[in-house]
């Protein structure tokens, strides 16, 4: 089950790739963080819950972007981008905590 979730979590990130690098550092940064998450279940420095929540975490991230850009045609504004770039940058201290953290997956 936990190996069919990550298969599907980095099929999702194979697909939205080409679109983050397109998307610019915003963008760039949450599949950055996406990878990260990844690799962290492949290595079994995360458990299912933390995967979950740091999984969570980055996608209401990424939801803002979408809302901001939507919002204003396509683009965001300096205010916006420093926003989004100051939880992001929490989020990269949590991913960071969680895969340091004595917490791991059984049998990994």
């Amino acid at each position: 089950m936990f190996r069919k979730i990550v298969i599907i979590a980095a099929s999702f990130a194979a697909l939205i790739a080409p679109l983050a690098a397109s998307a610019g550092e915003v963008g760039n940064r949450v599949h950055d963080q996406q990878a990260r998450i990844a690799q962290g279940v492949r290595s079994g420095q995360l458990t299912y819950g933390e995967y979950r929540r740091d999984e969570s975490h980055l996608q209401a991230i990424n939801a803002q972007r979408d809302r901001d850009l939507r919002h204003d045609g396509g683009h965001l504004t300096a205010g916006q981008q420093a926003q989004l770039n100051r939880e992001l940058n929490r989020n990269s201290g949590r991913i960071y905590f969680t895969k340091h953290n004595l917490a791991h997956q059984p049998g990994a």
